[in-house]
């Protein structure tokens, strides 16, 4: 997977990038099997409140493994692409799958990643994130959402909404007015790389269908954090071929357990904006 340079200039002027069936049916259809099966990783979500009433859930981890998220993760077709857009050698920074299941899903507020991963070590905004989709996104099983350009605003202030971490609202008001409102409907098998400074969000599920999908975020090896947190420091990132998927089986954490879970105990995000 190469970029051309429309694409790597829409991704820089934009803040975000649509790749559209970048992984087949098949492959989809196999990690969609795999996490519904994957006791492991069931038992490894928690909820955040997002202040509105939902709860979100999801299950976060560092390493990528030798599973079938693993195979995803380090897949050629990701991680080349994230080399791309960071312009050197990356290592994954950390994982999640976002359950959000139907009628019960809830939002995400308005915010930065990088509004939080600054107070991990990370002294320059040098990450970027991709979103695959399990399942179909929609506006009505609430699809991601994001303000178009504003990235170049640099980092924004995040204090406490429900139990997540959201951007300074007076900011995001006026960003609104700013910058185009793009609601990111993808398809199983889309993935839409994002810079960790744009501004994003999520509405509840009120649907009958879920939007599950697995969020790989990574960071340029030469931006190591400065300090040990929650999320990985460099490691050295062993990149898999095109057929790595379909041979990876449905092997999930149930079957390869030895992960290093964020837990709701082990979370710093809320404490850090505490303090």
């Amino acid at each position: 997977m190469t970029l051309t340079k429309k694409q790597m200039k829409a991704y820089k002027k934009d803040g975000h990038l649509l790749l559209k069936n970048l992984f087949d049916e098949e492959e989809i259809g196999m990690l969609k099997k795999a996490v519904m099966a994957d006791r492991e990783l069931d038992n490894r979500s928690y909820g955040r409140d997002d202040g509105e009433g939902g709860t979100v859930r999801l299950s976060i981890w560092n390493h990528p493994g030798d599973n079938i998220y693993g195979a995803f993760a380090r897949s050629e077709r990701i991680v080349n692409v994230a080399e791309e857009l960071l312009e050197g050698e990356v290592y994954h920074y950390h994982s999640k799958m976002i359950l959000k299941d139907a009628k019960v899903g809830g939002a995400w507020t308005w915010h930065q990643d990088y509004g939080y991963w600054y107070n991990f070590g990370l002294l320059r905004p040098l990450l970027t994130s991709v979103t695959i989709a399990v399942d179909k996104a929609t506006k009505e099983n609430g699809c991601l959402q994001v303000l178009q350009e504003s990235h170049t605003m640099g980092r924004v202030d995040h204090s406490l909404t429900g139990d997540q971490a959201g951007a300074d609202m007076e900011r995001v008001n006026v960003a609104k007015e700013k910058f185009k409102l793009v609601h990111c409907e993808m398809e199983p098998g889309d993935a839409m790389f994002f810079d960790c400074n744009i501004l994003h969000r999520s509405d509840q599920n009120k649907s009958d269908h879920a939007r599950w999908s697995l969020i790989c975020c990574y960071n340029a090896a030469r931006n190591n954090p400065y300090k040990e947190s929650q999320h990985a420091s460099y490691t050295p990132l062993e990149k898999i071929g095109a057929d790595a998927i379909p041979n990876s089986g449905l092997k999930g954490f149930g079957e390869n357990p030895k992960s290093d879970w964020v837990s709701p105990e082990s979370d710093q995000t809320i404490e850090k904006l505490k303090s």
